[in-house]
């Protein structure tokens, strides 16, 4: 693949097709996507749950995503490595879409986000991943992760408060007047699943440390149990219909059946159907569509660094988009590829795609065999798993990083970003950071083009004598909007008094319709003023915007010569351009 062509290319399936579906695709390299597979898939069990209930979403759905839009996404996507399921990042969004129209409004968002991913890989919009800025994309993860965190501080205290409005403030303010009635037993339980997920790693063993959290936060709770503490868990807060119509605790033992998405209530009972309500939200399922993008095409370009191959971006969005499609229809709700499970993905030994099948495979048969012993898994464990997932996506130590030593424009850039994801909405700050971050480059860019005095400079003029009252200048860097009308104002001022100015402008490469307009203004002005204007040494894009403007040589008032030399010569003895 050439070294744009993984930006601005289309290939469905690329991923898989490029591993697998050739000849070199081996036993030995199965072995060792199967390996990778069921490392990720362990850990991915107790996440998929705990971001489904993160999102006010009963467990099993968060599982579902795992398996349906993780087998769709890993076959038809453009990336090798990338794990995709439920993710934090999407919590902020999804919750307040959970509490006010239900499930179904989730699985509908999702339906439409991926309609959405589709349309911007068939416009080839990969490549824009590029455009959005570090301090932007800091900021929102960090305000996300800020987000996620106060959400896990219900169930990790054991506070006894209901459903969580959307607001932050109200979030918080209810969280706070709570907090003397939390319960000291998941509490404890949370605290030894946290110690033992942030103490894991440092034996530095090959199980990852989700895996031993789980297992002793779960004995935790079963031994405060023994002894009459009780600790709310999966099976005590979520219960499921059998076939049958008797009620069972946990998550089902079974496959998610098949159901269209407008089909499922909402708390108001309000249509999913109707009109106003799917314009509501179709801002929501914009956000999942560019958060979705965002995350999956930053995950590949990670990888791509991890592992020396090239992702397809629009590859990797149609795969997103056609995995977000289907997965509503089986209870699946918002998903990407997750960058943690993604690089644990890689390091365990990952060669294609086929890695995240069996991750999705684990997750099956997860529902379909361990659903009983899922059912003991403590809802503080489950808060203290998240709240590593936080701490991990805020990236807190490049947060700090660039608060100390980048300029104020970025640091401006990050807090407002981080503050409106918090205060307000996710698509909100990304909006308003890409246009700040934009408005600040154009001011840095506009400061560039400078006019310089070089009438005296023997290095341009030679031994040429410039005649009395005419004056060169040299004009550097794009004639843009942002910066010609402060170009020209100053050249006006600079042509005021004298017999005619030589605008030498061979290191101008931009003139656009705004530096042409502002030209045109200028050219006016010096005739009103009554000095003359030889443009000298164009280059061909703005001597291009000139031409298709119909800008010509005026007699005694605005010349034109290809070089500097000639403009001298030409002011000189006052005879027009051979």
């Amino acid at each position: 693949m050439s070294e744009r062509a993984h930006l601005t290319s289309l290939s469905f399936a690329s991923a898989f097709k490029e591993t697998v579906l050739n000849n070199n695709y081996s036993k030995k390299l199965f072995s060792k996507d199967f390996f990778a597979g069921v490392s990720v898939g362990i850990i991915a069990i107790p996440l998929s749950m705990a971001l489904a209930v993160a999102v006010d979403a009963p467990p099993q759905y968060g599982l579902y995503t795992g398996i349906i839009a993780g087998i769709i996404i890993a076959l038809t996507g453009g990336s090798r490595f990338s794990i995709s399921g439920p993710t934090a990042a999407f919590v902020v969004i999804l919750q307040p879409v959970v509490y006010k129209y239900g499930l179904g409004g989730l699985l509908v968002a999702t339906l439409m986000a991926g309609l959405i991913l589709i349309a911007m890989a068939l416009a080839r919009l990969g490549r824009f991943i590029e455009y959005i800025p570090a301090p932007v994309t800091l900021g929102f993860t960090a305000g996300i992760a800020i987000v996620i965190a106060t959400l896990q501080v219900k169930d990790f205290f054991g506070l006894p408060v209901g459903d969580l409005p959307p607001s932050f403030l109200a979030k918080a303010q209810i969280l706070i007047s709570h907090f003397h009635a939390m319960h000291w037993p998941t509490l404890l339980v949370g605290a030894i699943t946290l110690a033992v997920l942030i103490l894991w790693p440092r034996l530095r063993t090959a199980i990852p440390g989700h895996l031993p959290a789980v297992v002793i936060g779960v004995l935790a709770s079963l031994l405060l149990a023994r002894f009459g503490f009780d600790v709310d868990t999966i099976g005590s807060r979520f219960t499921f219909l059998f076939p049958d119509g008797s009620v069972g605790q946990g998550i089902p033992p079974f496959l998610p059946s098949f159901k269209l998405p407008w089909l499922w209530e909402t708390p108001s009972g309000e249509a999913l159907w109707s009109f106003d309500t799917l314009r509501a939200l179709v801002p929501v399922a914009f956000s999942i569509a560019m958060l979705g993008a965002i995350e999956s095409l930053l995950c590949a370009v990670i990888l791509d660094g991890m592992s020396g191959h090239r992702h397809s971006a629009n590859g990797e969005l149609l795969g997103q988009g056609l995995g977000n499609i289907v997965a509503p229809f089986f209870g699946g709700f918002a998903a990407t590829a997750a960058l943690a499970r993604s690089a644990a993905n890689y390091r365990a030994g990952a060669q294609s795609p086929m890695a995240a099948v069996i991750h999705s495979i684990v997750l099956l048969l997860a529902v379909l065999i361990l659903a009983r012993w899922l059912s003991y898994l403590p809802m503080a464990t489950m808060a203290a798993l998240l709240l590593i997932v936080a701490w991990n996506m805020s990236e807190a130590r490049k947060v700090v990083e660039l608060l100390k030593k980048a300029p104020k424009q970025d640091v401006m850039l990050l807090l407002v970003c981080l503050f409106l994801t918090v205060l307000v909405d996710m698509v909100v700050a990304i909006s308003v950071g890409v246009v700040l971050a934009s408005l600040v480059f154009m001011q840095q860019i506009a400061e560039m083009t400078r006019i310089t005095d070089v009438t005296g400079q023997r290095k341009i003029t030679g031994n040429a004598q410039i005649p009395e009252g005419w004056r060169l200048i040299k004009i550097n860097g794009p004639l843009f909007f942002a910066a010609a009308d402060r170009v020209f104002s100053k050249l006006k001022d600079m042509g005021a008094g004298q017999r005619g100015l030589v605008l030498y402008m061979d290191a101008v490469p931009l003139l656009d319709a705004g530096g042409l307009n502002a030209f045109l203004r200028f050219v006016e002005d010096a005739k009103t003023l009554g000095f003359e204007l030889v443009i000298a040494d164009l280059q061909f894009q703005p001597l291009r915007t000139l031409a298709r403007a119909g800008v010509e040589p005026i007699e005694q008032q605005l010349r034109f010569t290809p070089t500097m030399t000639e403009a001298i010569e030409l002011i000189a003895t006052g005879n027009k351009p051979q």
